[in-house]
């Protein structure tokens, strides 16, 4: 297989596929227009996505190491798609659901779609990795799999590490009737043994948990890098364990569990309910084993009897088995095997007022690019309002952020000092609601007000609301951003914040805080639309604007940059307006179930994906309004939410209109623009389900771009002087 071209289809495939009539064949696309077959699986193209990572592990136009990269976070991907995904699925077919998906699948027909296709991909990932350690190697990085290459000095050294470091921490547990078999945990990783006495004693059989604290490989001593994995460390001095025991039979295997939480919609304390639900997850059932493929049947049956797996759940797999591990690998110290590092610009409007941003806002909207401009801004922003003794309010909500955020940080001391601050925190973050309960309680010891949400909502938007008394009265100012209050995620994220002092804005922000704290929905808005009350509605009614400015000869287009799109409505009104002649162009990195290029029904859709460097994660979206893309007097709008059921129905989430002149055309115009115009980081989905890579190295590539044009809104006065370019709804400030 060429690793530079696109992925070859594969066998559980065939359930996306869709026959096509020959061009002289009367197409009834009334009848497809109503057909499951309209649609692709959820699921199956969300693979597809993973998939498409995994081939960036191949590109040999990224450095060695960040191939190493992509690899691991496809398998990083692929476990956590298993611990949600997949267990939804089986709970699904274990609780007899019969419901079909919009693509006319039951759940026991996606079930075993899903693991064929987990399959091949898992067995490609094993693949990639002989591939990438034999070229380490060549690159000077060894990855030993065994002692039998190390040196004497190596191995002296190792054997006082292991000593050292490794033999404290771990504990054998022998399996018979008197030491029932242990509790595994997620993500837990243990070797597996039967061990032969020297002696008359009957053969043992033994267990040996690999602590998560413990380094899968282990840097050894030298000039030269060499790793070895940490159970061929164990394998080598087994005997400090086990003495007067030899092996006998060997394995290894990793376990995955079901991660979902059930709530209690009648939960009267929430916080209690979430560390009894955490504290639940961790026992969840196993939902993947996954062990060495030359493992002995009877240890293998041991195991998968024990953890109490189903055969169709259990893989035995070639080579390395915990593949997410491989990031461990990427040395900082090899920089000529990673991507040239950059330094994040900062505003140069914000830099021209003496580092002031209210004052940059209020003498101009902007937006910052996240990661080409630094998230220091938003940082900043927040710092800015706890120290100034004019701010008097403070209202933020938190989704996700990182450990020792200087975001929670900067609320704490807003809160200490006196400033009304209010804090939204969701519970609900899926991997990080541990987290958000620390944070939770350090805000309410600072005296901040927090609170949780709904039960049967997320609250996935990013609203930062500060409130401040100037000469003329109060002034509000705001930040809605696209992605999470993440200083860490936010320099491999491509995201927008949208900073601005727009009154309506943010008096709509303030009644969107009114409805997450007070639950009481608010009469109207006069520019936001959000979910679950009228992201969907607007966006569906934006949509029949084109598809009627089509119908009367007007020009009609939408483009549009998700991370998913997977709502049937959405798509079906996509559908409609393609058929009317509206020209739709999206940029979906990941799921998309919309299947594009079908004569009749959506030959005036086009679908890419863009995978490279940068995590693409900001939500766009551009309709023509009567003129030509790109104009000024398209409606652009950026948002919070991917379009998909939950984002419509239950999540918490915003649509910005975007007016100023400035912003306008940095998103329309460049951002919008150039994703259209990447060919080398993209690939274009067809109407059968199948990606393929477009372009080759002499292509344009969207991030090396926006890494290298500083945008209109980042420029301070001198650089940016405007042009005539009146956007829609307003003129620009």
């Amino acid at each position: 297989m060429d690793k530079n071209s696109a992925p070859t289809p594969n066998a559980s495939a065939e359930v996306l596929t869709l026959v096509l009539p020959h061009d002289d064949t009367p197409f009834a696309h009334e009848i497809l227009s109503e057909s499951p077959k309209r649609f692709i699986n959820r699921e199956l193209s969300w693979l597809a996505f993973n998939r498409r990572v995994l081939e960036e592990a191949y590109n040999i136009s990224h450095p060695l190491l960040e191939r190493v990269r992509f690899l691991s976070i496809s398998a990083s991907n692929l476990d956590e798609f298993y611990m949600v995904r997949v267990a939804g699925l089986r709970g699904q077919v274990q609780a007899g659901v019969k419901t079909h998906s919009d693509d006319g699948m039951s759940p026991r027909k996606q079930l075993a779609a899903v693991r064929a296709n987990a399959a091949e991909l898992m067995a490609e990932q094993g693949l990639c990795w002989d591939v990438l350690r034999t070229e380490l190697l060549g690159n000077g990085i060894a990855v030993y799999d065994d002692g039998l290459k190390l040196t004497d000095e190596e191995f002296i050294w190792l054997e006082n590490h292991f000593i050292e470091h490794i033999f404290p921490v771990l504990t054998p547990i022998a399996t018979n009737p008197t030491h029932p078999f242990p509790f595994i945990p997620n993500l837990g990783f243990c070797l597996v043994y039967m061990l032969e006495h020297d002696g008359t004693e009957e053969p043992l059989r033994a267990l040996l948990p690999i602590p998560s604290l413990l380094e899968r490989f282990i840097r050894l001593p030298g000039d030269d890098i060499h790793f070895i994995q940490v159970e061929a460390v164990i394998d080598l001095f087994l005997d400090r364990l086990f003495p007067s025991y030899k092996i006998q039979q060997a394995g290894c295997f990793r376990v995955l569990r079901d991660s979902e939480m059930e709530i209690d919609e009648e939960a009267e304390d929430l916080v209690r309910t979430f560390e009894s639900a955490l504290k639940r997850r961790r026992r969840g059932s196993v939902i993947r084993l996954t062990y060495n493929a030359d493992m002995p049947d009877d240890l293998c049956d041991l195991v998968t009897h024990e953890l109490n797996v189903d055969t169709n759940d259990a893989m035995g797999l070639e080579g390395l088995i915990g593949m997410a591990n491989t990031i461990e690998l990427v040395l900082d110290e090899r920089a000529d095997l990673l991507f040239k590092p950059f330094n994040a610009r900062f505003p140069e409007r914000i830099r021209d007022l003496g580092g002031d941003i209210f004052a940059a806002i209020r003498k101009k909207d902007f937006i910052v690019h996240h990661p080409y401009e630094t998230f220091d801004t938003v940082v900043q922003f927040i710092r800015q309002a706890a120290r100034d003794p004019k701010v008097v309010a403070i209202k933020q909500t938190l989704y996700r952020t990182s450990n020792n955020s200087p975001i929670v940080e900067a609320l704490i001391e807003a809160a200490e000092s006196g400033k009304s601050v209010t804090a939204m925190v969701e519970l609900q973050a899926r991997f990080d609601e541990e987290a958000n309960l620390r944070w939770a309680r350090d805000l309410e010891r600072a005296g901040a007000q927090v609170v949780y949400g709904f039960l049967d909502k997320k609250t996935h938007a990013k609203v930062n609301l500060i409130v401040r008394r100037e000469a003329h009265g109060l002034r509000s100012y705001v930040h809605y951003g696209t992605g999470n209050y993440h200083p860490i995620t936010a320099k491999t994220y491509t995201d927008l914040s949208f900073f601005t002092c727009d009154q309506a804005l943010c008096r709509d922000a303030a009644r969107i805080f009114n409805y997450m704290t007070g639950h009481a929905k608010p009469d109207a808005m006069e520019k936001l639309s959000f979910g679950p009350l009228t992201l969907r509605d607007t966006l569906m009614d934006l949509v029949e604007v084109e598809t009627e400015n089509a119908r009367a000869g007007k020009p009609a287009g939408i483009w549009a940059k998700l991370n998913a799109l997977v709502d049937s409505s959405i798509i079906d009104a996509l559908y409609r307006a393609s058929e009317a002649g509206v020209q739709i162009d999206l940029v979906v990195r990941g799921i998309c179930c919309l299947r594009p290029g079908i004569k009749g029904l959506s030959e005036n859709i086009q679908v890419k994906s863009i995978v490279g460097r940068f995590l693409e994660h900001a939500r766009i979206v551009c309709f023509a309004n009567g003129e030509p893309l790109p104009s000024g007097n398209a409606k652009v709008f950026v948002s919070s939410a991917d379009w998909m059921p939950r984002n419509f129905h239950r999540r918490i989430e915003t649509l910005v209109p975007i007016e100023n002149l400035t912003v306008h055309r940095q998103v329309l115009n460049e951002i919008m623009a150039i994703n259209l115009k990447d060919e080398m980081q993209s690939w274009v989905l067809s109407s059968d389900g199948q990606y393929s890579r477009v372009g080759n190295d002499q292509n344009i590539s969207s991030h090396e771009y926006f890494l290298t044009h500083i945008s209109h809104s980042g420029q301070g006065e001198e650089k940016n002087r405007e042009t005539k370019y009146k956007p829609a709804g307003r003129s620009g400030r």
